[in-house]
């Protein structure tokens, strides 16, 4: 039950459990094949009476209210199957990721099965984002809008402001539960269900459909009587959940909970840990462009002499189905207007740098927002994706090329934020400097990357099969 466009790998972290306070809800979006281009594009504030939205892939027609706010967002370059908004974050400092797929276990389904013409994954944001204050505001409008029209498929959705984190995950065609991320943890969500025990009367900590326990005590779906765990009443723990989702979990906190032993395939692993130290948006990065790296289980067998079967064991992080991923951070140690950075990365991201985008802007750079359906280096979607297919084939060739242009990307994009950060005081307008800043550091960056492209072009031009000196073998 993958959804074809959703098939993706998301953390959340809370304020508490990062390194500057801030929260941080990120996530790849990857597709079901390797190729669905992927544009970044702000949206204007607009005031719209009577104004609907219509659904070109279910048909739904939903009302709109009368103000939409300004907002970052990562849409399909070919909308004919609709937005696919996936990630942005709105003038207000709410953030939203758009969604990470899951699965609804059958018993469920028999008694609220997925509908055809209600809201999925490609409207959610549009609807949502542009209208909402805060986090759990956030978390409510969206339920809401499941429980009037339904969903065709079941998913998870995050949420964050400065304070607050909020997952809100799908059961059904129209029942849902959300809770507040603790400050102090941070979770990984891989395309399974993940909330565990939620408590109904905590409305400081959790929301839930209107009938939802009502649901549940119905039709007897709940096996631990005394406990509310959503995993064991909604969830799925199958055998493609072992060797699918359950082992990027376990990557991911043997990377923050090192001194923690579990196996990639148990079941049982917790969705919230408080991580061993706190964790940064480098940290981030480095979880959402792994493939295991350090086990038997790399891909790439870089540094474990794992076996062929082995390292096509488990589904990696990184992979060629990478599309765009979208680091959602609110800053709490800066002036709200420059607290909310979109970190961008496009294409493999094993191999592709994260820019940060502040989002108070009115505009993104041009090779963000012309990406095309067919293949040119003019746009930043394509260029990363035609890296990939060059890298790949001579990895350990070119890896300390690509690791020396991804630290090099890295440490100019923290100047970068420092830059903007101090300058951003003495601005005339706050918002037309930062999309200004936005271009400056995006072209750089673009340019280092059209860098590497010649270089790795250069190479591989040395490394053919076919190459003959000049008197060999005479």
């Amino acid at each position: 039950m993958i959804n074809p466009s959703s098939d993706c790998t998301e953390i959340l972290v809370g304020k508490a459990a990062s390194m500057d306070g801030s929260t941080i809800v990120a996530r790849n979006e990857d597709g079901y094949g390797p190729i669905n281009p992927i544009k970044f594009v702000a949206h204007v504030a607009k005031d719209q009476k009577n104004a609907f939205y219509t659904s070109v892939t279910t048909g739904v027609k939903v009302p709109l209210p009368e103000h939409a706010l300004r907002y970052t967002a990562t849409p399909q370059a070919d909308q004919s199957d609709g937005q696919y908004e996936e990630a942005g974050i709105n003038e207000l400092n709410v953030g939203m990721s758009s969604t990470e797929t899951t699965a609804t276990n059958a018993r469920v389904l028999g008694y609220d099965p997925l509908v055809h013409d209600g809201i999925d994954e490609e409207a959610m944001l549009t609807l949502v984002l542009p209208y909402v204050k805060s986090a759990k505001e956030g978390a409510k409008r969206l339920g809401a809008l499941l429980e009037k029209y339904g969903t065709g498929e079941c998913n998870s959705i995050a949420f964050n402001d400065k304070d607050e984190i909020w997952l809100l995950e799908t059961a059904g065609g129209h029942h849902w539960a959300a809770m507040r991320l603790p400050e102090d943890t941070y979770a990984i969500v891989p395309n399974q269900t993940v909330m565990q025990e939620v408590d109904v009367n905590d409305t400081d900590n959790f929301l839930v459909a209107t009938d939802l326990v009502e649901f549940v005590e119905k039709h007897h779906l709940n096996p631990q009587p005394g406990h509310f765990n959503f995993r064991e009443i909604f969830g799925t723990q199958s055998e493609a959940d072992a060797y699918y989702n359950t082992p990027r979990t376990w990557y991911g906190q043997k990377m923050f909970n090192p001194e923690i032993e579990q196996v990639p395939t148990a079941q049982d692993m917790p969705m919230c840990r408080k991580p061993a130290k706190k964790l940064a948006i480098e940290d981030v990065e480095a979880f959402l462009s792994s493939h295991y790296n350090g086990t038997k289980y790399d891909p790439f067998g870089t540094f474990a002499s794992g076996t062929p079967k082995e390292q096509r064991q488990f589904r990696s992080i990184a992979m060629d189905r990478n599309q765009a991923s979208s680091i959602l951070q609110i800053r709490n140690d800066v002036d709200d207007d420059h607290a909310a950075i979109q970190w961008l990365s496009m294409g493999f991201f094993a191999y592709s740098p994260y820019v940060p985008f502040f989002t108070n802007i009115t505009d993104t750079p041009e090779d963000y927002k012309n990406t095309t359906t067919e293949v040119s280096v003019d746009n930043v979607y394509w260029l990363e994706k035609t890296l990939s297919v060059i890298i790949e084939p001579h990895y350990h060739e070119y890896s300390d090329m690509v690791h020396a242009y991804l630290d090099g990307c890295q440490s100019f994009a923290r100047q970068r934020v420092e830059e903007t950060d101090q300058a951003v005081a003495k601005a005339d307008d706050v918002t037309e400097f930062l999309t200004a800043s936005n271009q400056t550091t995006a072209g750089e960056i673009s340019s280092r990357t059209h860098q590497l492209f010649n270089n790795l072009v250069k190479k591989g031009l040395l490394l053919s099969k076919t190459t003959w000196e000049k008197g060999q073998n005479l």
